[in-house]
């Protein structure tokens, strides 16, 4: 096997806890399924900027961009801030350098986790959300103005270009996700086109491209609609796909669905590239207490085998990958409840947990 080249980026607060975890079960997987990731240690975020001026210098962001994935744990602390008043954020320039069109947020329940709803059915949660990473209103990020203190201007961009493909891979992952769960596939286009001419063009361009999966359902629903009924009713949905800023809020929404935004993982797609990184910050609030969930970021290095393992055509890869979903479903099956939900279980114990399922 041809080396496989890691760019590793713990960056602030929890975010080296709980990559401290993927590598040990990384190590793990290593053992047990034949392959070696070739694992490169790259500083940055906001401790590095405070302390040097710089976020991530030039050389980690072209070591990021020759690797073959980028692993993430969180930059960013509230306190530490660019002149203009926005928070240190390495990796939203990647989305933009890198073209990670395709934010995919999993939502689903894991096993003996307290559910936030009363409705049984909320035991099977298991849906995906698309925000689209590099334009809508995000798009604006270091380009808005301040006029004379008075009025304030960002310009939400939709591009056909970025659209086309966005779609065409959401209706692609409904796709593997029917044939996995054995039931029928459905993406919706989250989007507010009563109101927008962006948005219209959005949903257009939706209409357009679903005409070429067949098999796949395909509907619409505005933005504050589907904010209500992932609350009335999230086990209807499968893939919901939208624009970067909505996708921001909704997929936070997911994370309290299932209890915890410890285990909410997140891919970044491209082209060519991908990012993967726990969907939560840097939590300095509890950093260094050994009280971080790892799970989320462990779910998210899942991601990344299965996605370096499909391009490759990397067989190992991808049964460490459905190795390591099983093991943390095992792990809370039988014995795991972190902090969050009461327990006693932290970064240490849930990552030991999980390695002893992964036998």
């Amino acid at each position: 096997m041809s080396k496989i080249k890691i760019a590793m980026m713990p960056g602030d607060g929890i975010g080296v806890e709980v990559m401290d975890s993927a590598l040990h079960v990384l190590a793990a997987l290593e053992k047990r399924f034949g392959f070696k990731l070739e694992m490169e240690y790259h500083d940055g975020g906001a401790d590095l900027y405070r302390r040097t001026g710089v976020a991530l210098s030039d050389e980690s962001f072209e070591a990021a961009r020759k690797a073959d994935a980028i692993l993430f744990g969180a930059m960013g602390l509230p306190d530490v801030r660019y002149p203009d008043g926005t928070e240190i954020a390495p990796h939203l320039d990647m989305r933009r350098e890198f073209q990670l069109y395709a934010g995919v947020r999993p939502v689903r329940r894991l096993p003996r986790t307290p559910s936030v709803l009363a409705d049984p059915r909320a035991a099977d949660i298991d849906l995906a959300i698309i925000r689209e990473s590099t334009e809508g209103l995000f798009y604006s990020r270091g380009k808005g103005t301040v006029e004379n203190d008075q009025i304030a201007r960002e310009t939400l961009v939709i591009t056909r270009a970025t659209s086309e493909k966005l779609f065409d891979f959401a209706f692609r992952l409904a796709e593997r996700r029917q044939e996995r769960r054995g039931r029928s596939g459905r993406v919706t286009c989250v989007d507010k086109s009563n109101v927008f001419v962006a948005m219209a063009f959005f949903r257009k361009i939706f209409d357009e491209r679903a005409a070429g999966f067949p098999t796949m359902k395909a509907d619409h629903a505005y933005i504050d609609a589907t904010a209500l009924d992932l609350l009335r009713k999230p086990w209807e949905f499968d893939v919901l796909v939208m624009e970067n800023m909505f996708g921001d809020i909704i997929s936070d929404i997911g994370g309290g669905l299932v209890g915890s935004m410890g285990l909410a993982p997140c891919a970044e797609i491209g082209d060519e590239h991908g990012l993967f990184q726990p969907s939560h910050g840097s939590a300095p609030d509890i950093a260094g207490s050994g009280k971080a969930n790892p799970t989320a970021m462990l779910l998210s290095t899942s991601m990344m085998l299965e996605w370096l393992g499909t391009r490759r055509d990397n067989q190992a890869l991808q049964d460490a990958a459905e190795a390591l979903d099983a093991a943390v479903d095992r792990a809370y099956a039988a014995r795991i409840t972190p902090f969050e939900f009461g327990g006693r279980d932290g970064t240490k114990e849930i990552t030991r947990a999980v390695i002893e399922e992964l036998g």
